[in-house]
């Protein structure tokens, strides 16, 4: 069992304020959900506390900026920085430095290819929040998918579009596959699902 100590109500606080102003994407939802959700599916699967924690803020760095790098270290420890590190393909400072849409896309793909060449040798403890991170996003991706009003459009919110994103979630399914990460089956499912009400005829995987 999983023991969740006054560690983790404290980085529930800290991912809440620091993603304060943050909403899902196409939503209203406050972002804060997300990062719950994520924490959640890392204790389901069997992850610690740590795990946990790292869950919550895996994407301070990648979204409020490097300042946070830090500031988890010290606050959390080094367990806990590592993994988010490990989950970090980006900061919120590097994206800030792609403001063309031909950059940004190129700057995406670029981060993506290395993020998933990156998960081929990062440790089981990061591999198992790095799982539980796309497994949530494909979720929310599907129930876009399948709600009225969205469809097809839920690709426009991505800078890698309809293609390149089908694509990365592939990858990575297939990546923690085979590096047999107890979330992989759920998520290639999840995928599988994506490719049927996305067009299957645009399945083109992102090579790992």
């Amino acid at each position: 069992m999983t023991v969740l100590t006054d560690r983790f109500t404290r980085a529930v606080d800290y991912a809440r304020i620091a993603h304060a102003a943050q909403v899902r994407k196409g939503s209203n939802i406050p972002y804060l959900y997300h990062l719950l959700g994520v924490a959640s599916l890392v204790i389901e699967f069997g992850g610690n506390e740590d795990q946990a924690i790292a869950g919550l803020l895996h994407d301070v760095v990648e979204d409020c900026g490097e300042a946070h790098r830090a500031l988890v270290r010290a606050k959390f420890g080094e367990g806990v920085a590592s993994i988010v590190e490990a989950c970090t393909d980006g900061s919120a400072e590097s994206k800030a430095g792609h403001t063309d849409p031909e950059a940004k896309r190129r700057h995406w793909a670029e981060r993506k290819q290395a993020y998933l060449a990156h998960l081929q040798d990062v440790d089981a403890a990061a591999l198992l929040v790095s799982a539980c991170d796309k497994l949530h996003n494909a979720r929310a991706i599907m129930q876009d998918l399948q709600a009225p009003g969205v469809g097809q459009a839920v690709f426009e919110r991505f800078t890698g579009g309809k293609v390149g994103t089908l694509g990365y979630y592939e990858a990575l399914s297939r990546v923690f596959t085979t590096r047999q990460v107890k979330v992989a089956p759920v998520l290639d499912a999840v995928v599988a699902q994506m490719h049927q009400w996305a067009d299957a005829a645009e399945r083109r995987p992102l090579a790992a």
